[in-house]
């Protein structure tokens, strides 16, 4: 079987099966398109997947972990190189579920260890004055500005992602607008809560603009563009951008920063590990823990301006 209907084999099993979204299908693409072309490109007398070894894998992370560019610097993070070699581990993974390869050569494989960053998150104080733009911006007759306020406050006050936030329909609200329900990662659906200063101005910005506004599409987007049709990603990341960075926020702006501050403020609160999970739509309680080193990085710089051994 030749290389190229393997990876149209294992691309059509991502959208179809496992309904990744288009982003990240790509990536996977990208990721088993490369190390293709370094087998090409390193064997002698051809390269197949399904003939791949162990020791090719070794190879290839080295190849990937070398790279530079024109001026000597990495072309890729130790968390780009561990991304690409779980693509190729989902690939194999697929291979051997329907019986097209027997062997698993990434079985003992050790991977680079990336270091731990914590994710970044706008603190509480400087989300004061976020929170008051975003309500003195819901005012506003102007539909962009009302739109971009709206943007900020779903994020930070539901945790939701950029996708999911580009994906709300208008109908996707239930119980009078307390509920958001949410179409995750995979096509997992689940429900948010929506606090009550949320629902009240979810509602008035429906009433407000979305009456004269229907989406051209099929369904009724609840962020629309100026021309009418469902807001992109790409105008999403660049209205949480422009409103934290005109609120003083400083360092990375973009609803995934949002998305940590959602998450951030509820653990500094008190709020339980598992109810963060099941809000953020996290499958493994792993991929909440991350939001723990913040907490542990917040009590150690207590800590150390509080502390009267720390003061000598």
């Amino acid at each position: 079987m030749p290389n190229s209907e393997v990876i149209a084999l294992f691309i059509d099993y991502l959208l179809s099966e496992r309904r990744y979204s288009p982003l990240t299908v790509r990536n996977y693409r990208h990721d088993v398109l490369s190390f293709c072309a370094w087998g090409e490109a390193s064997a002698e007398s051809g390269f197949s997947l399904l003939e791949a070894r162990t020791e090719d894998i070794r190879e290839w992370i080295v190849f990937l972990s070398d790279e530079r560019d024109e001026r000597g610097r990495r072309l890729r993070s130790v968390a780009s190189v561990n991304r690409a070699v779980a693509s190729i581990r989902s690939l194999y993974k697929f291979l051997r579920r329907k019986r097209i390869v027997e062997r698993d050569i990434l079985v003992g494989l050790s991977l680079p260890r990336a270091p731990r960053r914590l994710p970044a998150y706008v603190p509480e104080s400087r989300m004061t004055d976020v929170v008051e733009r975003i309500f003195s911006d819901l005012d506003s007759a102007d539909y962009r500005t009302a739109r971009d306020a709206m943007l900020v406050f779903l994020i930070y006050a539901s945790g939701v992602r950029l996708a999911e936030v580009v994906g709300i329909d208008v109908e996707d609200f239930e119980d009078d607008f307390r509920l958001l329900r949410v179409l995750g990662k995979g096509d997992k659906e689940r429900m948010v809560p929506l606090v009550e200063r949320l629902r009240t101005e979810v509602k008035r910005y429906i009433e407000r603009f979305l009456a004269d506004k229907i989406c051209k599409k099929t369904k009724n987007a609840l962020f629309l563009s100026m021309r009418g049709e469902r807001i992109s990603r790409s105008d999403v990341q660049r209205s949480v951008a422009r409103l934290l960075r005109e609120c003083g926020v400083q360092g990375k702006l973009s609803p995934h920063v949002l998305r940590h501050t959602f998450a951030t403020h509820l653990l500094n609160d008190g709020a339980d590990m598992r109810e963060i999970q099941e809000l953020l739509g996290h499958q493994s309680l792993r991929a909440t823990q991350v939001y723990t080193h913040n907490d542990i990085a917040r009590l150690q710089r207590a800590y150390v301006d509080s502390h009267p051994r720390e003061q000598q």
